[in-house]
C-alpha cells in the first residue's frame, strides 16, 4: 500500500481516502440528495461537490441548440428538448412566427436576428425543423453541423405536428457522439 500514501509538504494524503469520498459523493447524488445534504452529511464544502461534478462532465456530442418553425405542438417537443438538456431552443408557432416579424421595426428585426444567430453560433450541432427553403438558408447562414429535420415543403403556412419522441431519439444519438 506504499503508493496509497502521497506526502505533500507536511500532508500526508491517502489515494484511497480520496477514491472514496468521491465515490461516495457520487453515489449520495445518483441517489437524489442535492449538494448541499451531500456536503452536510460528508462535512464537505458544497462547492467541492459542485467544482468535482463540473470536473467529471462530459458531453459527447457537444453543445446543442433546437431551433423550429412552424411548430403545432412546441410545449411538448420544448419539454423533450429540456429533458434531453438541449442547451438552447427557439421553437415558434406560425402565429408567433409572423408576430416575431409584424411586431418589430426592421432595425430591432434586424439586431434581434443577429442576437439569435450569435446565441446559436455558441452550439456545436443545430437541430433545424423547417422547410425546405429555409433549412438550405440557415444552413448557408451557419458554419456549425446542422441537423436538417424537413417538416414540409416551402411555403409552410400552417402549424406542423413534430413527433417529440423522433426529436428524443436524434438528441440522444448526438449525445453518444
Amino acid at each position: 500500500m506504499k503508493d496509497d500514501f502521497v506526502r505533500i509538504g507536511e500532508k500526508l494524503l491517502s489515494r484511497r481516502k480520496i477514491a472514496e469520498t468521491i465515490s461516495r459523493v457520487l453515489e449520495l447524488r445518483y441517489q437524489g440528495l442535492s449538494q448541499q445534504e451531500v456536503a452536510d452529511r460528508l462535512r464537505l464544502d458544497r462547492t467541492f461537490i459542485s467544482r468535482l461534478e463540473t470536473i467529471g462532465e462530459v458531453r459527447k456530442g457537444g453543445r446543442v441548440a433546437l431551433i423550429g418553425f412552424p411548430v403545432l405542438n412546441v410545449e411538448e417537443v420544448r419539454a423533450v428538448a429540456a429533458e434531453e438538456g438541449v442547451e438552447f431552443t427557439l421553437l415558434l408557432t406560425e402565429q408567433e412566427r409572423n408576430d416575431f416579424v409584424r411586431l418589430r421595426s426592421g432595425l430591432e428585426l434586424f439586431n434581434d436576428l443577429m442576437s439569435l444567430m450569435a446565441k446559436v453560433r455558441q452550439h456545436d450541432v443545430v437541430i433545424l425543423l423547417g422547410s425546405d427553403q429555409r433549412i438550405r438558408i440557415i444552413q448557408a447562414l451557419l458554419d456549425r453541423e446542422v441537423i436538417p429535420v424537413e417538416i414540409g415543403k416551402s411555403p409552410i403556412n400552417e402549424d406542423k405536428y413534430v413527433d417529440p419522441e423522433n426529436l428524443r431519439e436524434l438528441v440522444r444519438k448526438l449525445r453518444e457522439g
